[in-house]
């Protein structure tokens, strides 16, 4: 008797037996318990409201309809992951280039660009920057791009702009990231500290974290 007790409890509890309850006893006297009976010999025991019962089915829809969706989930993200890599082999001569002739560290440009726009020469912000790093249209007049999309001249100027901020900010790698993030004024606004703004704090970890996982 515990036992059919404790059977029944635990399929109440359970996310199949939120519907309608349904026993039967066979001529040995064990005790069946079903949310789905398949023979007329059930007896419902436990009624469920129609309201309750659409919800759960809803629920259990809405659960399928991910479970489906998830191979085409898991295959976007694998395609931009895809994509980033291809794009990073394919500019990775062109910011080697850049990175040389200005003076700053290779892998230093690589984590701008990775957090900038993960290497899509498309790429155009909400504030309107655009390209590989990003530049904005001041930035960018600053240092004689005029053409924002066009990955030499992107990566140009925006190696320039990098190679003038570490030397602002005397080679401070935290300082100079910021600068590049929120301008070169807010550091210094703030006694040449990262202003605290969360998106620049948090753009500052990410940069240098790619770039000392690249060390």
């Amino acid at each position: 008797m515990i036992k059919k007790i404790f059977f029944l409890l635990t399929l109440l509890i359970s996310n199949q037996a939120i519907a309608d309850i349904y026993k039967f006893i066979d001529s040995g006297g064990r005790v069946h318990y079903t949310d789905e009976p398949r023979s007329s010999m059930y007896k419902r025991i436990i009624k469920t409201s129609s309201y309750r019962l659409k919800m759960i089915k809803a629920s259990r829809f809405r659960t399928r309809e991910i479970n489906n969706n998830y191979p085409t989930v898991f295959q976007s993200f694998s395609n931009r992951f895809s994509n980033r890599s291809i794009n990073k082999n394919k500019f990775s001569n062109l910011i080697a280039n850049a990175a040389y002739r200005n003076g700053v560290e290779e892998k230093l440009v690589h984590a701008v660009i990775q957090t900038e726009s993960a290497y899509n020469a498309s790429a155009v912000s909400r504030a309107g920057a655009v390209g590989l790093m990003q530049l904005m249209p001041d930035t960018a007049r600053r240092y004689g791009v005029t053409n924002r999309t066009d990955p030499i001249q992107n990566v140009d100027g925006g190696t320039r702009y990098l190679k003038d901020l570490l030397d602002m900010f005397n080679y401070n790698l935290g300082l100079a990231v910021a600068a590049y993030n929120a301008g070169e004024n807010a550091v210094i606004k703030y006694n040449n500290s990262i202003p605290p703004y969360p998106e620049t704090r948090n753009y500052v970890r990410q940069v240098l974290a790619l770039y000392r996982r690249s060390l």
